[in-house]
């Protein structure tokens, strides 16, 4: 099976980014290393019960290859796509989801695009259908980047790095959340949480955070 295909529900997968607790911030920190492609099955993220899945719902699943998606996407530039390519064998940095986030009737397709060496977030995409095809309704090539889709909401985590930051240590995080509205995403939440510096080793203090509605 390629790099880009399209698992079904029940499939055993890697995920690349950080894991997502309850609230739908991630649990921060950059993004793991291992870099592998990921799909998440169609429908809300786990902890969203109130979703129905693919199954349970009649849909079928439509498998697509997110990096045929990307490469010929006029959205995505050509900084990304020359760096798209397989860290080892035929395993591309690139992390997919499939849910409902804009409305429609088909479920859209979030893609991340990961460092191979770190596994930063180098871009994030959401395609919408359209027909046959599929639209880029929103995109983020800012590093560091990641986007997670919670309870219907785009949820887009940056991290904030200082001159003088570690990868592994952050200034902070900004935790932002879109929501559609039927002709785009606009902003809802944004949460930044600002992290003291480890010293000689010591456990990193809870974050301070601040809160925009």
């Amino acid at each position: 099976m390629s790099a880009g295909t399209v698992v079904l529900v029940g499939t055993a997968v890697f995920a690349v980014g950080c894991a997502t607790g309850g609230t739908g911030l991630r649990d921060g920190g950059p993004a793991r290393t291992e870099a592998v492609a990921r799909t998440t099955p169609p429908g809300a993220s786990p902890e969203d019960s109130s979703a129905a899945s693919p199954a349970a719902s009649g849909q079928a699943l439509k498998k697509v290859d997110p990096v045929a998606l990307l490469m010929k996407d006029p959205k995505v530039s050509s900084e990304v796509k020359r760096d798209l390519k397989p860290c080892s064998g035929k395993e591309y940095p690139v992390d997919v989801s499939y849910g409902k986030v804009t409305g429609g009737p088909v479920a859209d397709i979030v893609v991340n695009v990961l460092s191979c060496a770190d596994a930063l977030g180098r871009g994030t995409y959401v395609y919408r259908a359209d027909g046959g095809a599929y639209e880029n309704v929103f995109s983020d090539e800012q590093p560091p980047v990641y986007a997670e889709i919670d309870r219907g909401d785009l949820v887009v985590t940056k991290q904030v790095y200082g001159k003088s930051d570690a990868l592994a240590y952050p200034s902070g995080e900004d935790v932002i959340t879109y929501r559609w509205n039927g002709e785009k995403f606009t902003e809802q939440d944004r949460v930044h949480s600002e992290y003291s510096n480890v010293v000689d080793g010591g456990v990193q203090p809870a974050p301070v955070t601040s809160q925009k509605n």
